[in-house]
Parts: C-alpha cells; sequence; structure tokens
C-alpha cells in the first residue's frame, strides 16, 4: 500500500469547535498587525509596483496547530487590515493558500497578467486554501488563482512556508514583536543578488568617484 505524506490537517487532537470560536471571539489583532506592517514598511520602503506575499495561519493564530481551527472571522480580519495598508501604499499583494491548494496564491486578475503569472482553477475555502486566502478571494475585485509568484518581500505569520514565493535573495527584516496572536511572526524583504567580484562596485557614491577618475 502507497504511503500517504501527512498534511497540514492531520491531527488527532482536533480542537473543540466550542473552544475554538469563544477564542476567536476574544481575538482583536487588527491594531497590532496593523502596527507591525507600518513598522515593516519603515525598515523595507515598499511601494508602487511591488509585491507583498501574504501567508497566515488563522488556526496558528488562535493557538491551535495549523490546519486544524480554521477561522473566517480571523481571516477576515487579516485581509481587511493588509488591503488597507495595500492602498495606502501602492505594494500589491498575493495571498497564499494552504498546502491542499499547492501554496498557490490569490492574487488580482490585471496584476496577474501584467506578470505573466499561471493561473490555476480553485477557489479557495477554509479546508482547502484556507481562511486567510478565501477571505482574500472573496474581498478583492477580480480576484484570481496563480500557481507561483517572486514577491518583492513578505509576512508570514504560522509558519507557513512564504519562500518559495519570494525573489532571491531573502533577507530578514526584524520588527519589535515576533507574534499575532498566538502565531510566529516572520518578515523578510529581497534585494537583487550582488555580481561581479572582487572588482564589482555596489555603491552608487563610489560609482561616481570611478566615472570621474578617468
Amino acid at each position: 500500500m502507497e504511503r500517504m505524506l501527512p498534511t497540514e490537517s492531520d491531527s488527532c487532537d482536533h480542537p473543540s469547535p466550542q473552544v475554538v470560536d469563544r477564542q476567536q471571539q476574544n481575538l482583536n489583532i487588527a491594531e497590532p498587525l496593523r502596527a507591525i506592517l507600518d513598522e515593516f514598511q519603515q525598515l523595507a520602503c515598499l511601494g508602487t509596483g511591488q509585491v507583498l506575499v501574504v501567508g497566515a495561519s488563522s488556526s496558528e493564530v488562535a493557538g491551535q496547530r495549523i490546519g486544524t481551527a480554521t477561522s473566517m472571522a480571523i481571516g477576515q480580519q487579516i485581509v481587511d487590515i493588509f488591503l488597507q495598508w495595500s492602498s495606502e501604499t501602492g505594494c500589491q499583494l498575493a495571498f497564499q493558500c494552504c498546502e491542499h491548494l499547492n501554496r498557490a496564491l490569490v492574487v488580482n486578475r490585471q496584476l496577474a497578467m501584467t506578470h505573466g503569472w499561471q493561473e490555476v482553477s480553485a477557489i479557495p475555502v477554509p479546508g482547502a486554501g484556507g481562511a486567510v486566502a478565501a477571505a482574500a478571494y472573496r474581498k478583492m475585485s477580480d480576484a484570481c488563482l496563480v500557481s507561483a509568484i517572486a514577491a518583492d518581500a513578505g509576512v508570514d505569520i504560522g509558519d507557513t512556508l512564504i519562500g518559495m514565493h519570494l525573489k532571491p535573495v531573502a533577507v530578514p527584516v526584524r520588527v519589535s514583536v515576533q507574534s499575532i496572536g498566538h502565531a510566529h511572526l516572520v518578515l523578510a524583504r529581497t534585494r537583487p543578488p550582488l555580481i561581479g567580484g572582487m572588482r564589482a562596485v555596489y555603491s552608487r557614491e563610489e560609482a561616481e568617484k570611478r566615472w570621474l577618475a578617468k
């Protein structure tokens, strides 16, 4: 018999839905998440034309194992804050689905066409895509799913493994808090790879000196 690999939703101890719902009603993550994004923006300086990939587990935010306590209420809070931040900064968003949709991403269709991203056919829902991706698909205008992107930066809430959708070279960004709700938080920006070896110049100031010296 073929051995099946474990997935994010495999668990012998699924939490009681009543307990999870009570936790979610008292969980307000909007204000701390917005504060984190503002701090991140100061450090990463993202703007118009750039893309931020967002991965988030509503289960982890609620203090449960990833894939075991999906919450549309938490997912909607997360999506609303990111969309507000995007409208103010001009940075575009891509919301990563869970493993069951191969970590495809919810994006605006025009953005997908502009970048030539490969569209795939699925609609994210709780249990197959995740609450955050599902909320994003419902909320975003003309949303679609794409198989892969190369984003300029990323926010990972709950160790959802967004690295596969970041450009090289990824650089961690440290902010003053390390969690949202109960979920571990990781932030990253990217930079172009440095090329050329010992003779290469990476500073504009140094380049100006070299140009004027010849």
